[in-house]
């Protein structure tokens, strides 16, 4: 009914024949989708709507923040409210636009933010090459403490970068306002911002969808920088470009994938991370473009699962100790990077099953993950789950050496100071530990191991675990 409702008030205000009121009685009960219908109909400002909509980003003491989906309804309101408009309007409210992003009052987040939707919004549909330095201030977004302006930024370069690109006619003008954008990122591609180095990636990605002839080398060519953190954001970058539709950039792409994923075996954690989400992206996606890797890849994705003490090619310690005063707390800077690749590995068990020997993998690989930190042992009871249902003879080959890390985690107690959290945590890890272990049990039946069997035993004379255990084997 609403749906219909909306299209009815859309057709009356298109009318011509309609009376003048019609405007006036839409507009204070307007949704979004009458905007560009409402700035063609009599007795509506198109300023007076802009400024609504702009104004809504402000945080109101009643419900606070807007939420992110409603900033992104309200920038495409206002890219259809100024297309509607005429060039004119669009083009004055681009300069407004530019003038709340070059406001660095980190007060005015929420305003910036959906600034940067709306040019985003604006720059998909109309060519803003005629806006001077519009990328330089976009850019300069990059540099914001708040994540959701960097995101935004990210979105309104590449779409900005793509519609100059398909839209204007000078193909030497094109190819130079293109080329300044790219040269603004990979400036930026050796920034110590981890989420500005996101950013650029997720920019370099856009534009090498719609480029791929382009940037597909110039990606390649930056695999060998001497910058760890260069390397890491082109390799991110190939990560975005890659979705689950056909791409031209597929087919051209294809031959050069190894010069990116092989990068897995770079002296650099960050390097090694960045190739490990490239691969898992590759392998949800497009499992056909990276099989005949596989062989080579997979023993260098195991070797990222095991905790290292010392790096081969650093003389760092992966687990560093930082003094807090009185206290101590160790820094696992080798935690996401494991984590990462067991993750990896889990989806390569969804896609290229016919390419993974479990055998090889889940002795040592998997069996350190189960007594790894929580962040690890997480994925990898969900790994041995998949395991034991598509491959339970390798499983029960080798079930003796998986009981005690499954079995010290389900025993587990935190410190009596813990707080909830950790509580929780530990709770949810106990339950995740305890559905790999019903796995087992359903594959191994009767006649298994007496160590195993050991442990069905242990479980069922705990009340406690016996209950976690019945309700997961019944989910």
């Amino acid at each position: 009914m609403t749906a219909l409702a909306l299209e009815l008030c859309c057709t009356l205000m298109a009318d011509r024949r309609s009376s003048p009121s019609v405007g006036l009685a839409v507009r204070n009960k307007a949704l979004q989708s009458f905007f560009a219908a409402l700035v063609y109909s009599a007795n509506t400002s198109f300023d007076v709507f802009l400024e609504s909509l702009l104004s809504s980003a402000k945080p109101s003491p009643q419900s606070g923040g807007i939420a992110k989906h409603a900033l992104y309804s309200i920038a495409q309101c206002v890219a259809v409210l100024c297309l509607a408009a005429g060039d004119q309007k669009c083009s004055s409210t681009v300069e407004v636009l530019t003038e709340i992003l070059k406001d660095d009052s980190s007060s005015n987040s929420a305003k910036q933010h959906l600034a940067l939707l709306c040019l985003g919004e604006i720059g998909r549909r109309k060519d803003l090459s005629s806006h001077a330095h519009i990328e330089n201030i976009v850019i300069d977004s990059f540099q914001s403490p708040f994540e959701e302006i960097k995101s935004a930024a990210s979105y309104a370069l590449g779409n900005i970068a793509v519609i100059v690109r398909q839209s204007v006619d000078n193909a030497e003008f094109q190819d130079s306002r293109v080329e300044k954008i790219l040269k603004l990122l990979f400036n930026h591609c050796e920034s110590d911002e981890e989420g500005v180095r996101n950013v650029v990636a997720e920019c370099l990605g856009k534009i090498a969808l719609t480029e791929p002839s382009n940037l597909v080398p110039a990606l390649k060519v930056r695999t060998t920088s001497p910058t760890a953190f260069t390397r890491a954001t082109v390799v991110i970058a190939v990560k975005h470009s890659i979705v689950e539709r056909p791409e031209k950039i597929d087919e051209i792409i294809y031959p050069e994938i190894s010069s990116f994923l092989m990068l897995i075996k770079d002296h650099d954690r960050h390097v090694r991370r960045a190739a490990v989400l490239a691969l898992s992206t590759f392998a949800h996606n497009k499992p056909n473009l990276i099989k005949g890797l596989l062989p080579e890849l997979l023993p260098l994705l195991y070797d990222q699962t095991i905790v290292k003490v010392t790096s081969d090619f650093d003389i760092v310690h992966q687990f560093m100790t930082v003094d807090l005063g009185p206290f101590k707390h160790i820094v696992d800077d080798g935690l996401e990077l494991r984590k990462a690749a067991f993750e990896c590995v889990d989806t390569l068990l969804d896609s290229c099953l016919d390419q993974v020997n479990p055998l090889s993998f889940i002795v040592p690989y998997l069996k350190s993950g189960l007594d790894d930190h929580y962040d690890v042992k997480m994925p990898c009871h969900l790994i041995l789950s998949k395991l034991a249902d598509k491959c339970p003879s390798a499983v029960l080959a080798v079930l003796d050496s998986l009981v005690d890390p499954l079995q010290k985690t389900i025993n587990f107690k935190p410190k009596q100071d813990a707080v909830k959290q950790e509580v929780d945590r530990n709770e949810d890890m106990i339950r995740s530990a305890l559905r790999a272990i019903a796995s087992l049990n359903r594959i191994s039946g009767g006649d298994c191991s007496l160590k195993f069997k050991n442990l069905m035993t242990e479980i069922s004379k705990s009340p406690t675990l016996w209950d976690k255990y019945y309700s997961n084997k019944n989910e």
